[in-house]
């Protein structure tokens, strides 16, 4: 138990070291691009976002999913999963070269056809390297994994800049995205001790499919549900308003992702290691829910608090009309990695059909109510999609009861007191800075109030997660 404690620890702080290190990178050099970038340039890459990212789902069909969840996989497994995926994503890749036009055509847009053919080989590079990912983190490499990432991320963003200092402006952002997942490939194979061999047979990822196709639909629905709003808007409104929301999404999927990133190489695989003890597993579940609720929270409803400012200072007021927009994604953004969680129980309870349910219902409610309300305008979209992705966490919690008997109560009580303390700081925080006018200051200001505010009262509180959080640090303090 201790030693499991002890790399869930590890792996915790090296996602939240290893992921917070990659946002902020990217963050600068993004900063760079949208000063010389416009807001029909950033929309123009998102409306194609959607079919990429349905094709790398399709592509690997649940199967890293399955790989890790697998607590030995064999060899002959890694090489059917390895082959299924490049020859489903070469298959992919065809039939989007000859949709091109038509997507172009979808969205009024004629230079999106030669931009389509360039972005989509992304999924096609990454799928040979899926399986070198599924390795390092189904053996907790998140150290490793990390370290990919950060260097992937500073060599695609940096030539991405110097492409678009160059005056090739969205050409630029393409080839940032697909120079990203190239890097990632490439030190995959060079981290990853597995290698695959000529013997092709796609079997093993046959009897994986059972598992791995509730998975598939799952992850479709879900990057419906991520993609819907640049799919709306470039049909009904233009690539400029795409633009804008998707820099107020990038802002928030940015704090989210670090978040996101601390749990992806932990939470799977330590649930399924505890698995088969339903007292021990609640434990578990319940010390994570309420270490993401600790720092979640904070970081998203104090993003929120300082968008204006942040907007302004960092980008200019070209993009001031991102930030009411920033501010209700940063609801959104505060419950999402909550809702992953719920769903890792699912996965690693070998119960993905509970995934899939509840990730399609959620899909269908979000389009229809999102088709009915646009008329109404981008923000009435935005408050509908937040308040139904806020609600459907009660239908996540009625399932962990069905699968471990995690009570409503319990779990209220690991989230709840988190979310009225940091809401409590930031609106406290928020009337303490109103006098003042300077930006950087106002900046500043909320940040280090709402800091000190929100980690005094957690102290002070006795928050039990907080203490664990400052021992463990010690204690890796003590041993260096």
């Amino acid at each position: 138990m201790d030693e499991l404690k002890d790399k869930t620890a590890k792996g915790l702080l090296w996602g939240g070291l290893g992921n917070g290190a990659m946002q902020v990178i990217g963050l600068l050099l993004g900063l760079v691009m949208l000063n010389i970038l416009s807001p029909a340039d950033y929309g123009k890459i998102a409306v194609l976002l959607i079919y990429s990212n349905i094709a790398t789902s399709l592509q690997d069909s649940g199967l890293t999913a399955a790989l890790i969840n697998k607590k030995e996989p064999t060899h002959e497994e890694y090489n059917s999963v390895f082959w299924f995926n490049i020859l489903v994503s070469s298959l992919l890749y065809l039939l989007l070269w000859f949709a091109a036009p038509y997507i172009a055509a979808f969205n009024h847009d004629a230079s999106l056809t030669p931009l389509a053919r360039f972005l989509f080989c992304g999924f096609v590079i990454n799928s040979f390297g899926t399986v070198q990912r599924a390795y390092l983190n189904g053996h907790l490499k998140v150290k490793q994994v990390n370290l990919i990432a950060l260097f992937s991320v500073i060599m695609s963003n940096g030539i991405g800049v110097v492409l678009a200092l160059m005056g090739y402006a969205y050409w630029g952002l393409a080839a940032q995205t697909v120079l990203f997942v190239t890097f990632i490939m490439i030190c995959d194979w060079f981290v990853s001790p597995w290698r695959p061999t000529l013997h092709i047979d796609l079997r093993p990822a046959a009897k994986m499919f059972g598992f791995s196709s509730k998975l598939l639909v799952t992850n479709l629905f879900n990057q419906l549900n991520a993609q819907v709003f640049s799919f709306l808007l470039g049909r009904f409104y233009n690539t400029r308003t795409v633009g804008y929301y998707s820099n107020a999404r990038k802002w928030n999927d940015i704090l989210v992702n670090t978040i996101q990133g601390m749990m992806n190489g932990v939470s799977q695989p330590v649930l399924a290691q505890v698995a088969d003890d339903d007292e021990r597993y609640r434990r578990v579940f319940r010390k994570m829910l309420r270490f993401v609720c600790f720092v979640t929270f904070p970081c998203m409803l104090g993003l929120a608090l300082v968008a204006k400012e942040f907007i302004l200072i960092t980008v200019s007021a070209k993009w001031l009309e991102s930030v009411p927009m920033l501010q209700l994604l940063c609801i959104y953004g505060a419950f999402y990695p909550v809702t992953m969680l719920y769903s890792y129980m699912a996965i690693s309870r070998g119960r993905s059909g509970i995934n899939m349910f509840c990730t399609i219902t959620l899909c269908l409610l979000i389009w229809a109510g999102l088709l009915l309300m646009y008329p109404y305008g981008v923000y009435s979209m935005i408050v509908y999609f937040v308040a139904v992705n806020v609600a459907w966490l009660l239908v996540w919690q009625w399932f962990a009861w069905r699968m471990v008997r995690l009570s409503l109560w319990s779990a209220l009580a690991d989230i709840l007191p988190f979310f009225c303390l940091a809401a409590g700081v930031m609106t406290v925080t928020h009337y303490i800075t109103l006098p003042i006018e300077n930006l950087y200051l106002a900046l500043f200001a909320k940040i280090a109030i709402a800091f000190v505010l929100y980690t005094g009262l957690s102290y002070l509180s006795g928050a039990e997660i907080m203490r664990e959080t400052l021992g463990y640090l010690t204690h890796l303090r003590s041993k260096s």
